[in-house]
């Protein structure tokens, strides 16, 4: 297995952060560093460890939805932050978030040790629909609506959000890449300040009836429905790159 799908696999971070964890020096294996992130390792045999803490993939994956709170910065730790995601997490599991939310934003993320899954889930590459309900300021006008709709050009590229329903300040919108404060940037754009911004749903995963703070496992039903889809995701990949 290769070493940073190893870190993946065993819920120290997404693929990408594994890699930058290597380059870094942090990882050995049976005691010496590795710094390529291809670097092939056996799960059975071999002693892997991230800062001197020996890492071991998990027996079973676990899942949980919270409702991050406003004020909660999207990490595990931050010598900055006031808050982080680290205070909702159960004593004794390694879990990371899946799908980032600025600090100022409120609602789903999902925490987990499945590295795969959280890979696919937020690569935009996939494209998986995550949910917002944005409260803006004033009502958002008919043209506005007709603009975001052709899609409004940003400096990294265009918010064209989809599935917009507007009820006075209140709009509905989904996307499947999510840049950084896209949706803040994009209202802004058009001249509205973002007043309340909630993610409702990840995929099929939906807040519910989860209140600020509040953290639960997926049902089974949630839980077979995310990974279905993740399966789906990874079948659609292989065949389109080795068929």
């Amino acid at each position: 297995m290769r070493l940073n799908k190893f870190l993946q696999a065993a819920g120290v971070a997404s693929r990408r952060k594994a890699d930058q964890l290597i380059h870094a020096g942090r990882v050995q294996v049976n005691g010496r560093p590795v710094t390529e992130p291809w670097h092939q390792v056996d799960p059975a045999g071999d002693r892997v460890e991230l800062d001197g803490e020996v890492l071991r993939l998990p027996g079973r994956h676990h899942y949980l939805k919270l409702y991050k709170p406003r004020g909660v910065t999207s990490t595990l730790a931050d010598p900055h932050a006031a808050r982080t995601l680290a205070e909702f997490v159960p004593p004794g599991k390694r879990l990371f978030p899946v799908g980032r939310l600025d600090r100022d934003s409120e609602g789903l993320v999902i925490l987990t040790d499945d590295g795969e899954l959280a890979y696919f889930l937020t690569h935009p590459r996939f494209g998986v629909e995550k949910r917002y309900l944005v409260e803006l300021d004033r009502p958002l006008a008919r043209r506005d609506l007709a603009r975001l709709r052709r899609g409004l050009p940003l400096e990294d590229g265009p918010f064209r959000p989809e599935g917009l329903r507007v009820s006075g300040t209140h709009v509905q919108l989904s996307l499947r890449e999510g840049r950084k404060r896209e949706i803040r940037r994009g209202f802004s754009a058009l001249g509205y300040r973002v007043v309340r911004l909630v993610r409702q749903a990840i995929g099929p995963v939906q807040l519910g009836g989860l209140r600020p703070g509040e953290a639960k496992p997926l049902s089974p039903r949630e839980r077979e429905r995310l990974l279905g889809l993740v399966r789906k995701l990874k079948g659609d990949w292989v065949k389109l790159h080795f068929s």
